[in-house]
C-alpha cells in the first residue's frame, strides 16, 4: 500500500523526489503519511480535497482487498 500511494503521489507533483510516505502499524490498523513539497501541496489535496480523498478511496479499496484497515494522513512540508 505504501508503494502505490508513492507511485499515485509522485504522476501528480512536480519534485517527485520529495515524496515521502511513513507506514506506522498499530494493531490491524495501517497509518500512512504523505509528505510533498510545498508547492505541490495543493496538487495532492486537490479543490476542497477531492483529490485527497480520491486517494483515501483507492487506498481504502486495496486494503480491503488484503483484508486490512488503512489512514492516509497529509503532513505539511515543514
Amino acid at each position: 500500500m505504501k508503494e502505490l500511494i508513492e507511485y499515485i503521489a509522485r504522476s501528480l507533483v512536480d519534485h517527485p523526489e520529495e515524496v515521502q510516505v511513513a507506514q506506522r502499524n498499530s494493531g490491524g490498523r495501517v497509518n500512512l503519511e504523505l509528505q510533498v513539497a510545498k508547492e505541490d501541496m495543493g496538487r495532492v489535496i486537490g479543490k476542497g480535497g477531492k483529490v485527497a480523498n480520491a486517494i483515501r478511496i483507492l487506498l481504502r479499496v486495496a486494503a480491503s482487498a488484503e483484508g486490512k484497515s488503512v489512514n492516509l494522513d497529509v503532513i505539511e512540508p515543514k
